[in-house]
């Protein structure tokens, strides 16, 4: 099948919003990078680095069919296997960052798998999908569905990484649902998730997690140092006001908000471009999601459609929660805002992603620009 065009429209996406990231980086490390690593271009090095070779990933990724995978079914499940066989490995040789165990060290830099998992899965689940939709509501066929997607979640949720198993759930509910999962199985699904709830919230959840929660719905009930990074961004983007204090500014950001350059990166674009560039922020990462969707639905065969999904999801919830994280209105999960917060791993999970979605347009067989 002869290839098409790249997707012009992504590719620019990315761009930007990777060009934009590295300057506000840049920003944040410039006003108190030689305090934290003696070096005010730090987050910039970092994360240029890993963009370098992310954007080169993505463009080799885009140039390969991913119709091939159909054919070497068993090199990406050998590949989720290496994967799974990588997270587990965290137990006995991880580092424990901020109370979850999931950090591989590699010398002078570490390497989260479970940010890995999540392109394998979305991969090897799209081709398992793709192999048994017209039997989907089969029980038995369900049920094996069920497991492929229980076994990532779990052994995440071990780690204590539950805002990546929140992301892995919706990654997994999106696509199952988007095969065709009948609404017998559906709506009992939904009856349950209140019952479930109070089950979680009396036996499962810690305190930890408990007051995460509480924090949103009755901070009264909380110590004010669970809600102080959260209303500290709130000041942030408060202070920012309609177009911001300038993104060099002379007061900076960390008096209000500590490791901004991580989850709450957001709360520094508000401080810094204002209102303004909070929606063009969003506006970018918006087009961009419904990008990917319309690949998605303009995709040749369900694998590539499945594919598509699959990264829309890993990309809109990681949005949501972000957001609502510097909004003050979801918990703290730690949860990063693709290509703008600081990250090896999890930004470069994303290049894969979008490399992956370009070779769906690019091999699709016809013309979506338009279609």
């Amino acid at each position: 099948m002869r290839a098409q065009a790249i997707d012009y429209s992504i590719l620019f996406l990315v761009l930007f919003l990777v060009g934009f990231g590295l300057v506000i980086l840049y920003s944040t490390s410039s006003y108190k990078g030689s305090l934290l690593h003696n070096d005010t271009a730090y987050w910039l090095k970092k994360q240029a680095f890993f963009a370098v070779i992310g954007i080169a990933g993505m463009m080799i990724i885009s140039k390969l069919d991913y119709h091939i995978w159909k054919k070497k079914w068993w090199f990406i499940w050998a590949v989720y296997g290496g994967t799974i066989a990588l997270l587990l490995l965290t137990f006995v040789i991880g580092a424990a960052s901020h109370g979850s165990k999931r950090w591989l060290p590699l010398g002078p830099v570490s390497f989260q798998p479970s940010e890995l998992l999540k392109i394998s899965f979305i991969i090897t689940f799209a081709y398992h999908l793709s192999k048994v939709k017209d039997q989907l509501n089969r029980p038995k066929q369900l049920l094996l569905l069920c497991i492929h997607g229980a076994i990532p979640c779990g052994l995440i949720h071990l780690q204590g990484d539950d805002g990546t198993v929140l992301v892995m759930a919706v990654i997994f509910a999106s696509m199952l649902f988007v095969a065709g999962l009948s609404w017998k199985y559906i709506v009992p699904v939904l009856v349950m998730i209140p019952p479930a709830a109070v089950v979680l919230w009396n036996f499962f959840l810690d305190d930890d997690k408990k007051n995460r929660i509480l924090a949103i719905i009755r901070p009264e009930l909380v110590d004010s140092a669970i809600t102080w990074q959260q209303d500290r961004g709130l000041i942030s983007i408060g202070n920012g006001g309609l177009w911001g204090n300038g993104i060099f500014m002379e007061t900076g950001q960390f008096r209000y908000v500590p490791e901004v350059y991580n989850d709450f990166i957001f709360t520094y674009i508000g401080e810094t471009v204002g209102f303004i560039g909070c929606i063009a922020v969003l506006a970018a990462l918006a087009f961009l999601c419904i990008r990917i969707l319309h690949n998605a639905l303009h995709a040749l065969d369900d694998l590539g459609k499945f594919i598509c999904v699959g990264v829309f999801a890993m990309m809109a919830i990681q949005i949501i929660i972000n957001i609502g994280m510097c909004l003050g209105v979801l918990p703290v999960i730690g949860v990063t805002l693709p290509f703008l917060s600081a990250g090896g791993t999890s930004t470069g999970t994303l290049y894969l992603g979008i490399g992956v979605v370009l070779s769906v347009y690019m091999h699709s067989g016809k013309d979506m620009l338009f279609a």
